[in-house]
């Protein structure tokens, strides 16, 4: 089973990109599960979400403290939590920065696992005309992981924006081709 720790602020969507995740592997014919974890928090107050992926049928429904992956959608978390906490030593932290692998390394505690890195604000400004980076950064969790084809992605993309899919799938797509990975 692979975990993954969504790490966003209210209104950015991490809650949706986890449930994207979710329905596009289902899609693909796994099983997958999707799930928020957060109280009355206002937009913008620091928010996560889970997704787990497997061949077979999922019964735990916890929250996952040792994930195989974490997804930040906002470059200002690292500075004021530790996004890396309980990362499997094998895992990927996935984050939206316009920062170097040196200077992102450094602001995660000098972090030495696999590291992908995307501007996914600058990407989602440019395509979407706001700072909404939760479809960009499913590309860059493409990129990182393979985990999921890309049709599935942007099947579920259409699903659920309708007319907006197409600038998502741009900005996706865009962050898909933009991701550096570190290892």
């Amino acid at each position: 089973m692979i975990e993954i720790r969504l790490h966003g602020r209210g209104g950015q969507g991490a809650v949706t990109s986890a449930e994207l995740i979710a329905i596009a592997a289902i899609n693909e014919g796994k099983f997958a599960q999707a799930f928020p974890s957060f109280g009355p928090e206002r937009r913008g107050a620091p928010v996560q979400a889970f997704a787990r992926i497997d061949n077979k049928r999922i019964y735990t429904r916890e929250k996952i403290y040792n994930p195989d992956i974490i997804l930040v959608l906002d470059p200002t978390l690292p500075k004021i939590t530790k996004v890396t906490n309980g990362l499997k030593k094998n895992g990927i932290a996935i984050l939206n920065s316009p920062f170097s692998e040196k200077e992102v390394r450094k602001l995660l505690d000098n972090y030495k696992g696999k590291l992908a890195l995307v501007d996914a604000t600058k990407i989602a400004i440019e395509e979407l005309g706001l700072p909404i980076t939760n479809t960009t950064m499913l590309g860059a969790f493409i990129k990182a992981t393979e985990l999921i084809d890309v049709k599935h992605i942007e099947e579920a993309l259409k699903n659920r924006f309708g007319k907006l899919a197409e600038k998502n799938i741009k900005a996706f797509h865009r962050a898909l081709k933009e991701t550096k990975i570190y290892k």
